[in-house]
């Protein structure tokens, strides 16, 4: 027994191991914390992508229409399509846009009572998501609809002119697992005022292609 004890109290007073031993304790938090830390910077980088591809289709969008000079720049369902296009391109197939995104792409323009009106609305990918900030037909009639955009900052439509809203939703995911649900879906919005003179008064179907509707 007094052997026994002896080496336990050497044991006890042993310093020998300690380095490990906190190593050993402390590496679970480490790794943690760095894999936190792959995920979060991740995430930001996928979040300014779908920023910028948001902002991308809205300036595009601003854009479109055949050229004339004796009438005001129609656009097609055919341009719609290939802006969505354009931007699954861009984005490449790793984001996967037909089938993690929902894009809704606005015309916001002046009713004939000068209020607010989302005249038209086109949709890609086939994320479950319904717009925030309205849906086509809105404000058609009266001034109650007060623009698009988030409570204190709405953006408005100016009388012979339209603006192109964007919102991008886009299911994030994460490559660990650790991120909270409530941020796996990034949504993104841009708006640019169209930018030359353009013909408001529909949008003209193509023989042979498919309206993007929503």
């Amino acid at each position: 027994m007094p052997v026994i004890r002896a080496r336990l109290l050497s044991l006890w007073r042993s310093m020998s191991g300690i380095a490990m031993t906190e190593f050993a304790l402390c590496l679970p938090f480490v790794v943690m914390l760095g894999t936190l830390g792959i995920e979060y910077t991740r995430y930001i980088v996928v979040k300014k992508r779908v920023s910028d591809i948001a902002a991308q289709i809205a300036d595009n969008a601003s854009r479109m229409g055949n050229a004339s000079v004796l009438t005001n720049k129609p656009v097609s369902e055919a341009e719609i399509n290939d802006l969505f296009i354009g931007a699954t391109m861009e984005a490449g197939d790793q984001m996967d846009l037909p089938h993690k995104s929902r894009i809704i792409l606005s015309s916001l323009e002046i009713n004939g009572d000068n209020g607010q009106w989302i005249h038209w609305q086109r949709c890609f990918g086939s994320k479950s998501y319904a717009s925030h900030y309205g849906v086509e037909g809105d404000g058609e009639t009266g001034t109650a609809f007060e623009g698009m955009g988030r409570a204190g900052s709405k953006i408005m439509a100016v009388k012979g002119s339209a603006v192109m809203f964007v919102e991008m939703s886009y299911s994030y995911t994460p490559v660990i697992g650790l991120l909270p649900v409530s941020m796996q879906d990034i949504v993104e919005v841009s708006a640019y005022n169209v930018r030359d003179s353009r013909d408001l008064s529909q949008i003209y179907p193509v023989t042979g292609i498919t309206k993007s509707a929503c």
